[in-house]
């Protein structure tokens, strides 16, 4: 199972998004360094969210996402909401390994086929963001209204093999990741990375053991809750 160390940008900086107002705040200035410090530290992929993009507020780290892309030793996976071909081709371009698209794509028909399609089925990965069980996404409410069943028989009818399932209640709250609800994803044939709450190394142990493919840890890392090399250690 893989580690995926977050690293969320906004600005050219380090940032997390504040879930009740969707604003981020800066949390260290070189989120460069901090991806090398991963790679140092064994990391074989990071997660790279630019909020700028994510928000709707800019291209301002276009330059950066290029260079943590071109890190030496590591696999770089973008996400962040991505529902827009042009979007995704731009991070492949930049050098990422894979792209996650927002499954808030699948409101529009057609629509997740043409982006997966324009990345490519090895490059592509699809988040499955849920609230209290029904596909949703951050800036609404409301559930999408597309049932999380439809759309996980449309990705396997397609090919899409990595998905990314996280409960948004619990994201960014170091309260625990859904890991039961992640790993009745791989019972449908998915490699599934869980992300959303993470905190502690039985819960790496524990995802491990249900099969998962990955989980995203972000706060947790930058809490000091553990380190990465004790992560890997707890992955099997």
């Amino acid at each position: 199972m893989d580690i995926y160390p977050a690293i969320d940008v906004e600005r050219g900086r380090l940032a997390r998004i504040d879930r009740s107002t969707q604003r981020a705040s800066v949390v260290r200035d070189d989120p460069l360094a901090l991806a090398q410090a991963y790679v140092h530290e064994g990391a074989r992929w990071v997660h790279v969210v630019d909020l700028d993009r994510a928000l709707g507020s800019g291209r301002e780290n276009d330059r950066l996402v290029r260079r943590l892309c071109a890190l030496p030793g590591v696999a770089v996976q973008v996400g962040g909401n991505i529902t827009d071909a042009d979007w995704a081709r731009d991070m492949l371009d930049a050098g990422a390994m894979r792209v996650v698209l927002g499954s808030a794509a699948a409101v529009e028909p057609g629509r997740l086929e043409g982006l997966v399609s324009a990345v490519g089925i090895d490059r592509a990965a699809v988040a499955l963001d849920v609230r209290a069980g029904a596909l949703a996404a951050r800036d609404r409410s409301e559930p999408l209204p597309v049932a999380l069943e439809d759309l996980t028989a449309l990705l396997a009818g397609i090919g899409v093999r990595t998905v990314l399932h996280r409960d948004l209640p619990r994201d960014g709250t170091l309260g625990g990741a859904d890991l039961a609800g992640a790993a009745a994803l791989t019972r449908r044939g998915f490699d599934v990375i869980a992300a959303g709450g993470v905190a502690t190394l039985a819960e790496v142990a524990e995802a491990a053991r249900l099969g998962l493919a990955g989980v995203i840890v972000g706060r947790a890392l930058l809490h000091g809750r553990f380190t990465l090399p004790e992560a890997i250690a707890c992955s099997g």
